[in-house]
């Protein structure tokens, strides 16, 4: 069931896509658009990698200090969404991406990932284990 609704939203996704593309390439023509899209698509790569960067450090410094990473774990999860929304060609995929990058707009994607795990975790649908390296 969910496979059919993600794939009719990937079709959608892709005709607002070309159709923004095309659009943007008759207003200011092809090649600034062919630029426009390279240059979105650099700027998100730097994001990703200084977003990402601090994300890291968050982690791995509340693991030293003990304490859960959540927060830190679903910036990062926002910021590699980001990161593969801006290698999308496209201006609505580069929109979004930008905004999952960005750190005064990410806590609204925060705040909606945050409440998707919870119902998860609640529902069962999603589990955690301990490995054999966890404590017993």
């Amino acid at each position: 069931m969910w496979i059919r609704k993600a794939g009719w939203i990937f079709l959608i996704a892709v005709a607002a896509e070309i159709a923004g593309i095309m659009a943007m390439g008759s207003w200011i023509g092809g090649w600034p658009t062919f630029g426009l899209l390279l240059i979105g698509a650099a700027l998100g790569g730097l994001l990703v990698q200084t977003e990402g960067r601090k994300s890291w450090n968050e982690a791995r410094s509340l693991m030293q200090e003990g304490r859960p990473p959540g927060p830190a774990v679903l910036n990062g999860l926002c910021v590699v969404a980001g990161g593969i929304l801006l290698v999308v060609p496209g201006f609505l995929s580069d929109i979004v991406g930008l905004t999952l990058l960005l750190p005064f707009t990410r806590p609204l994607y925060k705040g909606y990932l945050y409440l998707w795990l919870e119902r998860r975790f609640r529902s069962g649908s999603i589990r955690v284990f301990r490995g054999p390296h966890g404590p017993s």
